[in-house]
């Protein structure tokens, strides 16, 4: 029976979308822009609410680069954006140096590499890549989207409360967190940051039940998981791990709105303020760290499976040639999401453990290394005497491959438990994490953007302000995050107001101040982004219906597909998603490619093998017609 009605859905979904094409011209303007239950347009809005967001997390780090490189800089000019957080001097105060370092990280992390990055591309192409009207739920769907933006608007306005906002560093550690009285941030700031996450997960929950409900459920005909894009095998990998780890982080979240307002002691013990201990006993503020950490090794991949899933279906695209090690590469996904559950303790090799227990953890740490291996070895083969098409997609995703790769490298040394005792606290941290998290999962959000603006806004964007954008993006990053694994090797410590006070560091006063000018021109190198997509969306060359010669199912759609996607009915599927250069496909009017919907037996070959998957291919279809029948 459940067979029967997977195999008649694509006949229903056409009904559905032949009585959804006479609503879709009655939409208002709320219902299809604002309120909208179409999947694209919640791409969309996930897109710009993330793009808007990475820029507010860019300028704040670029603020306390400023404090760090230059120390004895008068910030006056930017007194009407940061008010009171300058004092009489001119000077960052140091609580709101603080504040800076917490929200960019919250900001980055969850609002644009989790929902901007993972929020819009899932949601724009699961259905299109799996050849379904919509998600699941369109209603849930939309819901996911206006909890992340109410969680953006409540975190956005504990920036101008009169205490500030959250000054715990983004893992929001207690005791810091915890008492109410023990920073300014700790106040009403913090209980808007654990509102607004709490809105977040929710936002993320949802959606994460309605990719993998959709992947399962409403496969078109023939589009078997082995046929499936690796970019839906990213989205339906990364919802599963978020669905599994995201309630952990809501369980400590709600421990510690317990500790901070009824009394509990779930995180706090012996705590004196201002001398005078305070009544709680039997707390363990390294509880807090298991629960956050079981949810922050798994969010590790949360933001870098999509923009890995992105890049193999570009980097195969644009290397017209199939994927290499299609099978290995969602092996390889798997193992990367069964085994980030069980590493998380290997960010706690310094809070005093075991070290029985700490060889475990660094045992299991190396060991994900491998299946990461395994993609970064497959992404250089697929590249090996392909046909190269240097877009700037091609070019952001071939930069996550070499940021992926260099980073990855130090993640070995920093899973190691005795060299990460030295090396935890200072600038070696900051730096693998974000080269090897932060900038190969923003490469990958960007080459998604390049890839698909033509599909989301029936335009193309501008070639050569997307050369300029990675270049300078690429060399920035390098020139931001390579010099910081010296420092940090040297012993340079993070999280510090100012270095100044040490005459141990001063030999790295001209590094820092090459680093911050470095991450300063960096982040003016987004603003071309920022144009050249404003731009496009407006004034851009009308895209083809097929810009990349790519032979997924998405470019089957019309330029610019109503809600329902296909005009008609949905394509069926035949062959897997990589049929790139394929033997004899030009001279059977398919170019270098054969989409996904092209029939076996419309490419006839003269061997063996293709008669024996014709042959299947008429069994599969005699099979449907049958069941269509029943």
């Amino acid at each position: 029976m459940a067979t029967e009605t997977n195999l008649t859905q694509g006949v229903s979904l056409d009904h559905h979308h032949d009585d959804h094409g006479h609503e879709h011209h009655e939409e208002s303007f709320i219902s299809k822009y604002i309120f909208s239950e179409d999947h694209k347009m919640i791409a969309k809005q996930f897109l710009i609410t993330g793009i808007i967001w990475a820029f507010f997390g860019g300028a704040m780090s670029v603020i306390f680069r400023l404090q760090l490189g230059f120390p004895d800089m008068e910030l006056s000019f930017l007194k009407p954006f940061l008010g009171h957080w300058l004092d009489s001097a001119g000077k960052l105060d140091p609580n709101y140096y603080l504040a800076l370092v917490t929200m960019h990280g919250t900001i980055m992390v969850f609002f644009v590499l989790t929902a901007g990055l993972s929020g819009t591309f899932s949601n724009f192409l699961i259905p299109l890549q799996i050849g379904a009207r919509d998600m699941a739920s369109g209603f849930m769907n939309m819901l996911s989207y206006w909890f992340f933006f109410a969680a953006s608007v409540v975190m956005f306005s504990s920036l101008f409360l009169e205490t500030g906002p959250a000054m715990g560093g983004w893992v929001v550690y207690p005791p810091l967190s915890a008492l109410p009285e023990a920073v300014p941030g700790s106040g009403a700031g913090m209980t808007y940051w654990l509102i607004s996450m709490a809105l977040f997960i929710i936002s993320t929950l949802l959606g994460g039940i309605n990719y993998i409900t959709t992947v399962i459920n409403m496969r078109t005909k023939g589009l078997s998981f082995s046929r499936l894009p690796l970019t839906i095998w990213a989205f339906f990998l990364t919802a599963i791990i978020g669905l599994l780890s995201f309630p952990v982080l809501f369980a400590a979240a709600l421990l510690l709105i317990f500790d901070r307002s009824f009394g509990t002691s779930f995180y706090l013990s012996e705590i004196y303020m201002n001398g005078e201990a305070l009544h709680n006993q039997g707390g363990s503020a390294i509880l807090y760290q298991h629960l956050f950490w079981f949810l922050g090794h798994p969010e590790v991949y949360i933001v870098l499976l999509p923009a890995l899933g992105i890049t193999s279906e570009i980097i195969a695209t644009n290397s017209r040639k199939p994927i290499f090690g299609y099978r290995a590469m969602i092996g390889s996904m798997i193992g990367i999401a069964i085994l980030s559950f069980i590493v998380w303790a290997h960010h706690m090799f310094v809070t005093g453990m075991n070290p029985f227990l700490g060889s475990i953890f660094m045992f299991l740490t190396l060991i994900i290394a491998v299946p990461s291996a395994v993609k970064a070895f497959n992404y250089i083969t697929t590249l090996w005497r392909g046909n190269i098409i240097f877009t700037p997609a091609m070019l952001f995703s071939i930069g996550l491959v070499s940021v992926f790769i260099s980073g990855g490298v130090t993640g070995i040394i920093l899973g190691n438990n005795a060299l990460d005792i030295q090396l935890h606290d200072t600038y070696f941290v900051v730096a693998h994490f974000h080269i090897v998290m932060g900038s190969a999962s923003f490469f990958g959000f960007m080459a998604g953007v390049y890839h698909w603006f033509p599909k989301m806004y029936g335009r193309m964007m501008d070639e050569k302000l997307g050369y300029i954008h990675f270049w300078l993006t690429f060399v920035g990053i390098y020139l931001v995050f390579f010099p910081m694994h010296y420092i940090g090797i040297a012993g340079f410590p993070r999280r510090y107001y100012s270095h100044t006070s040490f005459d141990a560091f001063s030999t790295f006063t001209d590094l820092n101040m090459f680093i911050s000018a470095a991450a300063i021109v960096t982040f003016l190198g987004q603003a071309i982004f920022a144009f050249n997509f404003v731009w496009s969306i407006f004034r851009g060359r009308r895209a083809p219906e097929n810009p990349w010669n790519s032979n997924t199912l998405e470019w089957t759609t019309p330029v610019s597909p109503g809600h329902g996607n296909w005009p008609g009915k949905i394509p069926h599927v035949y062959r897997w998603a990589y049929d790139y250069s394929k033997p004899n496909a030009d001279k059977d009017g398919f170019g270098d490619f054969i989409p996904q919907n092209v029939p076996l037996s419309k490419t006839p070959h003269s061997n063996l093998e293709h008669e024996n998957e014709i042959m299947n291919e008429q069994h599969v279809e005699d099979d449907l017609k049958i069941n269509d029948h029943k």
